[in-house]
């Protein structure tokens, strides 16, 4: 395994920027689905909203998994999250909570290992643990009059979301892009063989 130093270049912020911005506008137009489409779709079984969440938690996985330096997925989400607030999301400001608690627990898979390992069940278990923040979030904040059946199955299936998307899906776009060479200035992108 080849060692790196964990201290940000200006090349990380630069990245880790635009992923933030980027993903914020993805965050507030994701708000638009989730307040409009997918609330009318889902309406008869509330918790079922959540097989479309992970999009939210992508950050908190792709930054850790292309920059590789401590405090990617926190620096990534709050961004992301922070973005989206200014450009108006339906829940203002406390989408700021929501950035810092998804991008922390994220964070947790890559800190456990020091920062060494950046394997598909890191990232799983990165976007497991921040679906898992998202959920007490919301169980605590906008569904605590649910019934114990709904808040299990909505925490199941935010987590199963978060899992596929954020995790599977994000380790999957960051191997997709290492091939290209875009990341050629990134470990990540420099270790295109390993899984």
């Amino acid at each position: 395994m080849r060692q790196h130093s964990l201290q940000w270049r200006t090349v990380d912020i630069t990245v880790a920027s635009v992923l933030g911005v980027a993903f914020g506008v993805v965050f507030w137009a994701w708000g638009l689905v989730w307040n409009g489409p997918a609330a009318a779709v889902f309406g008869a079984f509330k918790p079922a909203g959540a097989l479309i969440y992970g999009v939210w938690l992508v950050p908190a996985v792709l930054g850790p998994l292309i920059i590789r330096r401590p405090g990617a997925g926190l620096y990534c989400e709050l961004l992301a999250a922070a973005v989206s607030a200014l450009l108006g999301s339906t829940w203002g400001l406390g989408v700021l909570v929501y950035g810092l608690v998804q991008g922390l627990a994220g964070e947790a898979s890559f800190a456990a290992l020091r920062y060494r390992v950046w394997r598909l069940p890191v990232a799983v278990v990165a976007a497991a643990l921040a679906g898992l923040g998202a959920a007490v979030l919301d169980l605590l904040q906008y569904y605590s009059t649910w019934s114990g059946g709904w808040k299990l199955t909505y925490t199941v299936i935010l987590v199963a979301s978060s899992v596929v998307i954020a995790g599977v899906g994000g380790w999957a776009l960051v191997r997709a892009l290492a091939q290209t060479g875009v990341l050629d200035r990134f470990p990540s992108g420099r270790d295109r063989t390993r899984v």
